[in-house]
């Protein structure tokens, strides 16, 4: 028993070229869409807003700044901020200075393990897409480094790189 193609009145219409290749024309178009949304996708960066003597000590830190961090190539987005600088690692790394305390130290995470670098305690977090966030504490200013999973040897490299010039630029 032989089963019946319907076609729609709409397609019967168009020539026949036209109506074999709008199939796999469809069919490509979801393709390229679906392929292109793989991936991670690149979150805005919240860009932080200290008052007084943190604003200068972040912009100290942000002339200070390297344009390499541990081989990867610094990659500010735009508008460049004195208070962000960002090295593109894919995913990237992110420094934030002049970030607000975190509220997870008035929890029960303030007791969670803080690694010292230096004489710089720095607070880590691991986030959901498996980067760590890592806060110095006891600083005039609050600095942020999230360091992104399988970049590094371990989370705390970039922060460790960055322990001389956090603590050359804001004091304690």
């Amino acid at each position: 028993m032989a089963r019946e193609l319907r076609v729609p009145k709409a397609l019967t219409a168009l020539p026949a070229p036209v109506r074999w290749l709008a199939l796999p024309v469809a069919l490509t178009c979801t393709v390229v869409v679906l392929v292109g949304s793989w991936g991670p996708a690149d979150r805005a960066i919240e860009v932080p807003d200290p008052t007084g003597r943190a604003a200068g000590y972040c912009r100290a830190l942000a002339a200070a700044l390297p344009k390499e961090l541990l081989g990867h190539a610094r990659k500010d987005p735009s508008p460049a901020s004195p208070y962000v600088a960002v090295w593109d690692s894919s995913p990237r790394t992110v420094l934030r200075c002049g970030v607000d305390r975190p509220e997870e130290l008035d929890g029960p995470h303030a007791k969670d393990l803080s690694p010292t670098v230096d004489d710089l305690t720095w607070w880590s977090q691991k986030l959901d897409d498996g980067s760590y966030r890592l806060v110095t504490t006891m600083r005039a200013a609050y600095v942020e480094v999230i360091s992104p999973p399988g970049v590094y040897s371990s989370p705390l490299d970039p922060a460790a790189a960055l322990t001389p010039l956090v603590k050359a630029n804001i004091p304690g």
